[in-house]
């Protein structure tokens, strides 16, 4: 199969897996918005960051070092497995010692039992890891769709009776565990891979020297990622976590999964390619457009029409999420790009300069984030918006040098795709102000004709302008 054709299958079936699981996941949440409080969100959303740093922990980065290495023998899969297996047990030991300082941190008692019960996915999601990474490695993400769609699926109908029933939070619990469970025994049904009663010293030292930097660079980004949760979680009421916890988690849902798809991809394909800069060159410039060309114009839309979505969606109680949900889409316009550009560091084997970059990253991070806090919750929303856009500079600079494509070239080819992308959620912003607003339509008919109009203006504007980004697709995608 020729690279353009891995790229594109690669893409499709990984496209279909995400947004499939997603599209599951968001019917579940419509419905379980519905029945259960913001303030039960906000339960869960506050051990946001303990359940990450388990999981950033669980394998040590050695199922990054499984994918991007050749030449794996069965005692390199066996060694990582177990060793996944002994650090979930061990990460699930110190959560359930932790839990009750965490509740009394928040000082919200019931979040004790909760942890201890949620932390339980550590476990089960050791038990599959390998067999993942080797579909990864693979690029088999037809049969990681077929697994992980029926998991979300049946696990979400057991949480939504739940929650009918009366369970609350732990609806939510149970539901996330069953999910996880349903996927580890279809992992271990369809992918063909068991391990061996085998655990190499010198195996396990050869992954653990490429991982441990990836595990430190992933603890920084989770860090980083839920220090928000946490300081809204300290200094405001649950309720007020659930509205940004929902707003968060709804502006995830094209964010997280174009970077999951991109990573996913890109990662054992960059890693093909990885002694070939001329053509690791070609293929990084022309994914990267194609990221923002789709990623930018869906959030600046879902920012348009955050107040008739969340009204038509969630109901007018969850309305007070809306600002938090338009500033999130804004921040998260070039994330996915931040993921992708540390692949071609990773491919290249620097994940010592990884770990220095999130470092430097990170701790300016967290200096801004102090220095905001006097501006209230939404002094830490534009930090973020701000900071989003300043972590794609830095990661650019250095994966650029590495490949010959300096950043000043890599933000003159996105420039064109971000100033159509805002001129469109301009131009359907005004009218939607000035023409559907006073009118008083139905929230689903203001959706569907604002998006027809920012799609017909956003496309429109890019053919006239003969934007790179459309040549390629047709290119990648139409010309099979």
């Amino acid at each position: 199969m020729t690279l353009r054709k891995k790229t594109v299958s690669g893409l499709s079936w990984t496209f279909a897996q995400q947004f499939g699981v997603q599209l599951v996941s968001l019917g579940v949440t419509i419905i379980l918005t519905r029945i259960l409080l913001p303030s039960e969100f906000g339960l869960i959303a506050m051990l946001g960051l303990f359940i990450a740093v388990g999981n950033s922990l669980l394998d040590s980065g050695l199922s990054s070092s499984l994918i991007r290495s050749q030449d794996l023998t069965q005692t390199d899969y066996s060694t990582v497995f177990f060793f996944n297996l002994a650090g979930g047990i061990a990460i699930y030991g110190l959560v359930f010692l932790i839990a009750p300082y965490v509740a009394l941190y928040y000082n919200q008692p019931l979040l004790a039992p909760i942890l201890r019960i949620y932390a339980l996915d550590f476990i089960m999601n050791a038990f599959f890891s390998v067999q993942n990474a080797r579909l990864t490695k693979e690029m088999n993400f037809k049969l990681q769709m077929k697994i992980q769609i029926p998991a979300v699926l049946i696990g979400g109908v057991l949480g939504v009776f739940l929650a009918s029933l009366g369970y609350g939070v732990w609806s939510l619990v149970w539901m996330t565990l069953f999910q996880s469970f349903l996927s580890t025994v279809m992992h271990w049904v369809y992918s063909g891979w068991v391990p061996d009663f085998i655990f190499s010293r010198s195996s396990f030292k050869k992954h653990f020297h490429f991982g441990y930097k990836m595990t430190l660079t992933g603890l920084v980004d989770v860090i980083y990622k839920n220090i928000y949760i946490l300081i809204i979680g300290k200094n405001y009421s649950a309720a007020l976590l659930g509205f940004y916890a929902r707003a968060d988690s709804i502006s995830q849902l094209p964010i997280a999964n174009i970077s999951a798809v991109i990573n996913k991809v890109t990662y054992p394909l960059f890693a093909s390619i990885a002694d070939d800069d001329i053509k690791l060159k070609m293929v990084y410039k022309k994914l990267m457009q194609q990221v923002l060309f789709w990623n930018a114009p869906i959030l600046i839309l879902l920012a348009v029409v955050a107040n008739p979505l969340f009204n038509f969606l969630l109901t007018e109680k969850w309305l007070p999420a809306v600002p938090y949900f338009q500033v999130l889409c804004l921040a998260g316009i070039m994330y996915p790009l931040h993921s992708y550009n540390l692949n071609i560091l990773k491919v290249k084997g620097r994940s010592d300069l990884i770990l220095r970059l999130e470092f430097i990253k990170k701790g300016l991070c967290v200096i801004g984030i102090f220095c905001v806090i006097p501006f209230g919750i939404y002094g830490l929303l534009y930090f973020q918006l701000m900071f989003n856009f300043a972590g794609y500079y830095i990661n650019s600079l250095y994966s650029g040098k590495l490949i010959g494509y300096p950043l000043k070239e890599q933000i003159l080819d996105i420039s064109p795709i971000l100033a159509t992308a805002v001129f469109a959620g301009i131009f359907c912003y005004l009218t939607d102000a000035i023409c559907m607003q006073p009118l008083r339509l139905p929230d689903m008919i203001r959706i569907v004709i604002d998006s027809l109009l920012f799609f017909l203006v956003y496309m429109g504007s890019s053919i006239a302008l003969k934007l790179a980004a459309i040549h390629e697709f047709k290119q990648l995608i139409l010309k099979r």
